[in-house]
C-alpha cells in the first residue's frame, strides 16, 4: 500500500513589523480578549533599578508573607528580556471580568459566604491560558515567530508589564485600573521574538482618590501603591496554609475566598461594561452560597463541587477554615452552631482549630463548658481550646 506524501509546512507568511502587530491585535480580540498592548521586552536601566528596589523593600519588610517565591529570581521578575534573552516584545492581553452587581452586596448575609468574583467561575488560569496558546498557535503556524506564554504561573510582573503596554495603571491598591474596565482584568503576556511596534505607556490617573485604602476592612496598605499581604484578606484566605491571627479573624467577616472590596470600590469601575457571562462560565451557585452546607463538604465533594474552579487550587482544608472563620462571624444561629459543632470533629487540625475560635463566638458558655472536658491531641487545636473567649 502506497503511504501519502507528508504534507509540506506551510511558509511563513510575509509581514511587516506593523502588519504583524495589527494581525496579532486583531487574534487577540478575535480570540475573546478585551485588550492589547505592546511594549519593549527589554527595560530602559532607570526603570529597571526602579522596579528591583520595589521589589526587595516589598520582600525585605516581609511584606510578602509566606510567599517565598516572590523574593527568588527577582532579575527576571523586573525584566522579561532577562527571562528569555530572545525576546524582543512583550505582548500584553487583558481579559474583562467584571461583574454585573456590587460584589459588596454578599457582605450583608453573614449566614452565606463571599467568594472572590473572579473565583466564581472556571479558573481564570485555564481560560487565560487557552487564549493565550491559541495566539501563539496563530503566530507560529503563520509567521514562525518564536513565543513563550505567562499567565500568573512564571516570575513575571504582569502589572508593570501591562501598565508599560498602555493596558492600564497600577492603582493605589496595586492593582491594575483601566479607564476601559476599571479593576477587573485578567492579565497574560505573550514573550515575542519579533521586535514590534509598541504602545504608549499608559499614565496613573488615580489622581487624590483613596477609596480603596479607606476600605480595606484590615489596614493592608500602608501607603499607596504598597501592599502588605499578611493583612490582605485575599492573601490570608488563600496563600497562608496555617490559622490565621487572632486580630484578624473577626475582620474577614464572611468572606471565605478572595476579597472584592478595593477593587469594587474603585470609581473608575462606571466605565468597565458587564462581562459576557459565557467568557469565564460563571456559576450562581458560587455567588454568596450557605456556610452550613459548605461546612458538610468532606474531601471527595469538596473536589467534585469546586472541580475547574481556582477555589480547588487551595484544597478543602484551607478553604473550610475560612468557612468556619466566617461561621464565626455570623449571627449566633442554630444552624451556625450546628455547623460548627460538625467542624469541631474534623480530621483535620486546622479545621479543628478554626472551629474553635467559631464556638466561642458564637456560644461562650458551650465553649466554657467544652474546653473543661475535650480530648484534643493536636497542639495547634489544643492552643485554640486554650485561648480567651473570642469577642462577638
Amino acid at each position: 500500500m502506497s503511504r501519502r506524501p507528508p504534507v509540506p509546512k506551510r511558509p511563513p507568511r510575509p509581514a511587516t513589523a506593523i502588519e504583524l502587530r495589527d494581525a496579532i491585535r486583531n487574534e487577540a480580540l478575535r480570540l475573546g480578549f478585551d485588550a492589547v498592548g505592546f511594549a519593549p521586552a527589554s527595560l530602559a536601566p532607570e526603570i529597571r533599578r526602579e522596579r528591583l528596589a520595589h521589589l526587595a523593600s516589598f520582600v525585605e519588610q516581609g511584606f510578602h508573607g509566606d510567599m517565598g517565591w516572590l523574593a527568588e529570581r527577582s532579575e527576571q521578575r523586573v525584566d522579561p528580556a532577562t527571562l528569555w534573552p530572545e525576546a524582543r516584545t512583550v505582548v500584553s492581553l487583558a481579559l474583562n471580568y467584571a461583574p454585573g452587581r456590587d460584589p459588596r452586596a454578599a457582605l450583608a448575609a453573614p449566614e452565606r459566604g463571599a467568594i472572590s468574583v473572579y473565583a466564581q467561575g472556571r479558573d481564570y488560569h485555564d481560560v487565560v491560558k487557552s487564549k493565550l496558546k491559541a495566539l501563539g498557535r496563530f503566530i507560529w503556524d503563520t509567521y514562525r515567530h518564536q513565543i513563550k506564554v505567562f499567565v500568573d504561573t512564571a516570575p513575571v510582573m504582569e502589572k508593570p508589564a501591562a501598565q508599560a503596554s498602555g493596558l492600564g495603571w497600577q492603582g493605589k491598591h496595586t492593582n491594575l485600573v483601566s479607564r476601559r474596565f476599571g479593576s477587573w482584568l485578567f492579565l497574560g503576556e505573550l514573550l515575542l521574538s519579533a521586535e514590534l511596534p509598541v504602545d504608549a505607556p499608559e499614565a496613573d490617573h488615580c489622581g487624590q482618590c483613596h477609596a480603596c485604602l479607606d476600605v480595606c476592612p484590615t489596614g493592608a496598605f500602608p501607603a499607596p501603591y504598597r501592599l502588605e499581604a499578611r493583612r490582605c484578606i485575599s492573601y490570608l484566605t488563600i496563600e497562608h496554609e496555617g490559622p490565621i491571627d487572632l486580630d484578624l479573624r473577626p475582620l474577614l467577616g464572611n468572606r471565605i475566598y478572595g476579597c472584592d472590596d478595593c477593587l469594587a470600590v474603585c470609581p473608575w469601575n462606571k466605565f468597565a461594561r458587564t462581562a459576557h457571562e459565557n467568557s469565564l462560565w460563571q456559576r450562581p451557585d458560587l455567588d454568596a452560597p450557605s456556610l452550613a452546607e459548605l461546612a458538610a463538604l468532606d474531601d471527595a465533594a469538596f473536589r467534585k463541587h469546586f472541580a475547574g474552579t481556582a477555589i480547588k487550587r487551595i484544597g478543602r482544608d484551607r478553604f473550610l477554615r475560612n468557612v468556619a472563620y466566617a461561621l464565626g462571624n455570623s449571627d449566633a444561629a442554630e444552624t451556625a452552631l450546628i455547623a460548627v459543632d460538625r467542624l469541631l470533629a474534623d480530621p483535620s487540625p486546622l479545621v479543628r482549630g478554626a472551629a474553635v475560635w467559631a464556638l466561642s463566638r458564637l456560644a461562650p458558655d458551650e465553649f466554657r463548658r467544652r474546653r473543661a472536658t475535650i480530648e484534643e491531641v493536636d497542639d495547634s487545636v489544643r492552643r485554640e481550646w486554650a485561648m480567651p473567649i473570642a469577642a462577638p
